[in-house]
């Protein structure tokens, strides 16, 4: 499913427009992206955590060349189901 699959299985769930949808969803995005920018995690109870982690920088091996390559450090979103979401999955 992409993502104007995804739009359009909202709207029809919503009964709303795919526009009004899209809207919705890019919002949402957009929410999440600011706060995670600005060092804030997102907690959904019952669906999962949204978080900005820091990677260390670190040496690598190059596979074809097997020399080392250094790989800068950098800030990753992760996204964490929660216990109940993924129970659902389990029955």
């Amino acid at each position: 499913m992409n993502k104007g699959d995804f739009i359009k299985a909202v709207a029809e769930k919503a009964n709303c427009t795919q526009k009004d949808a899209g809207i919705v969803f890019d919002s949402m995005v957009d929410t999440i992206v600011s706060v995670l920018k600005g060092g804030d995690k997102i907690v959904i109870p019952g669906f999962g955590a949204f978080e900005l982690v820091s990677k260390p920088a670190t040496t690598k091996i190059n596979p074809m060349t097997k020399k080392p390559v250094k790989v800068a450090a950098c800030k990753q979103p992760k996204f964490k189901f929660g216990k109940s979401f993924k129970a659902i999955f389990n029955d």
